[in-house]
This record gives C-alpha cells, sequence and structure tokens, in this order.
C-alpha cells in the first residue's frame, strides 16, 4: 500500500507563496521516493494553483469560513487515509494544531517564529536556524529538531542545477532581483527604479515577477519601462537559470536566500517581516549575503547604494560565493523525507 502524507499549507498575496513553496520541494522529494502526496488549502493563489496542477498534486479545499479548520482538516486526512502530515502556516493556532494530534499520525511542522508557540508536531524543521540553537525548543521539547542548512529544501530544478560546473563570477552577467511569489511588501518596482538609479543602463537587471502578486502583468509593464537593461520574467516556471547566471542577488529574506546559496550566488536580502529577522542572521553569519531591513526608513536606497558597490567589486563578490562552499547540498530535501519516513514506519 502507497503511504500518503496530507500538507497543509496556505497562500495569498499578504501571506505570500513561501509556505506552499517549501512544502512543494518536499513533496517532490517524497514522490521520488514513491510516497504520495495531497494539499489541503484554505487559501491559494492561481499562480499556485496551476504549479501544483503541473505536478498532478491534488488539491483539497478547506472552507475558510469554516467554524473549526481542525476538523475540516482532519477530515481530509481521514478521507485520504494519510499516514503523516505536514504543517506549514503561522496563522494555524496552538488549538488547531493540538486538534490535529487526533488524528494519530506523526506531524512534521514548519518553524520560523521564535514565539513559544506550541506546535504539538513529532517532527520540528527549520532550516534557517542555527543546528545547535536552543532557543528554537522550547515550544516543543518532546520534538526531533532538523535544523540548520542541512535541512534546506530544495526544489528538483535547483538540485539538477546544483550538479552544473559553476559559472565564473566574472562571467556572470546580471543581478537577480526577487521578491517571491506575491511580493508583499511591494518591493520590486521601488528597488528596481533605485538599482536602476544607482547601476546605470549597463548593467543587467533581470527581475522576477511571481505569480501571485496582484496585477503582476501591470507591474511587469512598469518595471520594463525603467529601460532596455531590465529583463522581466512574470511567474517563471524555472529560477534556476536566472541564478546561475547572476553575479549578485537582491532578494526577499524567505526561502529563496537557501536556494541563492546553494547556487552560489551572493546576495543583498531584504528583511520585511520579523519572521525573517533570525533566518537572516543566520545566513550573514556565514558571510555570504548582507541583510536590509526593509521596514526602516532609507532601506531601500542603501540596498541600492551596496549593491552598486558589489557589483563594481567581483572580487569580493567570488569571497561572498566561496563562503557558500558546503554550506548546502542537494541531500536536504531527502534527510528530511528519511526522518518523516521512518516516523511512519514506527507506526505501520
Amino acid at each position: 500500500m502507497t503511504p500518503l502524507i496530507l500538507f497543509r499549507a496556505d497562500a495569498d498575496p499578504t501571506m505570500g507563496t513561501g509556505h506552499v513553496m517549501r512544502c512543494l520541494a518536499l513533496a517532490e522529494a517524497l514522490r521520488d521516493r514513491d510516497v504520495a502526496v495531497a494539499f489541503a488549502c484554505a487559501l491559494i493563489t492561481p499562480s499556485i494553483a496551476r504549479r501544483l496542477a503541473a505536478q498532478r498534486i491534488d488539491v483539497h479545499a478547506v472552507d475558510p469560513a469554516a467554524d473549526d479548520q481542525a476538523a475540516a482538516t482532519i477530515a481530509i486526512a481521514h478521507s485520504l487515509g494519510a499516514n503523516a502530515a505536514v504543517v506549514d502556516g503561522y496563522h494555524l493556532g496552538t488549538g488547531w494544531r493540538l486538534a490535529l494530534r487526533s488524528l494519530g499520525i506523526p506531524i512534521l511542522a514548519f518553524q520560523d517564529m521564535d514565539d513559544g508557540m506550541a506546535l504539538h508536531a513529532d517532527l520540528v524543521l527549520n532550516a534557517a536556524a542555527a543546528a545547535d540553537d536552543p532557543r528554537w525548543r522550547r515550544a516543543s521539547p518532546n520534538a526531533t529538531f532538523l535544523f540548520g542548512p542541512r535541512h534546506v529544501l530544495l526544489r528538483g530544478e535547483l538540485r539538477r542545477a546544483m550538479a552544473a560546473l559553476p559559472t565564473p563570477m566574472a562571467d556572470r552577467s546580471s543581478i537577480l532581483v526577487t521578491f517571491g511569489g506575491a511580493d508583499p511588501a511591494g518591493l520590486t518596482l521601488p528597488v528596481t527604479t533605485a538599482l536602476s538609479g544607482v547601476l546605470g543602463p549597463k548593467v543587467p537587471l533581470d527581475v522576477v515577477i511571481g505569480g501571485s502578486v496582484p496585477d503582476g502583468a501591470g507591474l511587469a509593464e512598469r518595471v520594463a519601462a525603467l529601460g532596455e537593461q531590465v529583463a522581466v520574467h512574470l511567474d517563471p516556471m524555472a529560477m534556476a537559470p536566472l541564478m546561475s547566471r547572476a553575479g549578485l542577488a537582491v532578494s526577499a529574506a524567505g526561502g529563496t536566500v537557501g536556494e541563492l546559496a546553494a547556487l552560489g550566488v551572493p546576495a543583498l536580502i531584504a528583511i520585511v517581516a520579523e519572521n525573517q529577522v533570525a533566518g537572516a542572521a543566520t545566513s550573514v553569519a556565514h558571510g555570504w549575503c548582507e541583510a536590509f531591513d526593509a521596514r526602516e526608513p532609507g532601506a531601500v536606497e542603501a540596498l541600492a547604494l551596496r549593491a552598486g558597490m558589489l557589483w563594481a567589486d567581483v572580487g569580493r563578490r567570488q569571497a561572498m560565493a566561496r563562503r557558500t562552499t558546503g554550506l548546502i547540498d542537494a541531500e536536504g530535501a531527502d534527510r528530511v523525507v528519511d526522518t518523516l519516513v521512518g516516523a511512519m514506519q514506527t507506526l505501520w
């Protein structure tokens, strides 16, 4: 009998799409091991729905207006005969998580917030946390912890790109600008405008506009109007080619950070939410990126000025890229799968 794992995650323009996208990376790795997957979503954007459909992953709707959200998820899990559940979302509170325990199956929870909320999970995944940081363990003292860069979840296209020889830094031709699938802080246009002003018309900018950005087509037109040096990529299905040719990335401080490190791309990362602070600090400590708090006045201008300095200093960018060597490998998703499948087998 083929085991099945149910993912519970949401995506919308406010919360972004990162929760579902990192679940998708794990789902891909599970399917490679002949484990079936399904998603339960109360909120989902058309772009994310298309991505899941392209992977032939079933999505089961949870009524966002239901009085008992946990009961709805439990009903879906029972109907599918789920052997384990993966939970990703800050809005799924302690009571919801406790109710899910009635399923009697292993539960893996993502953790990004050091807020002390009880996760009621058997496995806790935080690839952005330092592996030996005890702060995160208080909320789930009896769980197995999957912490640190050894557990970064990479989608298949990125794992395959890691196997190729990297392009030398001096030959990387562009700066990559990406603020995630939804860009909830609206940084794409102001940051690209500031970069264009600092760098001038001779530095190519690859600007990614996520498919869940409100009026993404209109934003694409406004960004493209900044000049011929700006290439706009609206909801690209593959990010690896853009990352592989980037000599510098300006990125949101979300899941893309681990992907950039995996492909050796030095980066300036913009913090837009409190849950990104700790992970950004850990990444900066490794020396391959720098962080800016985009919630602070003048952050966009400071970020653009720093990008101009780094673009002019190939040696510095080479040194930053070298700091990623050995930090992240292509096996993170497989390590998580091994642990999750092992937890499932104890109950079979």
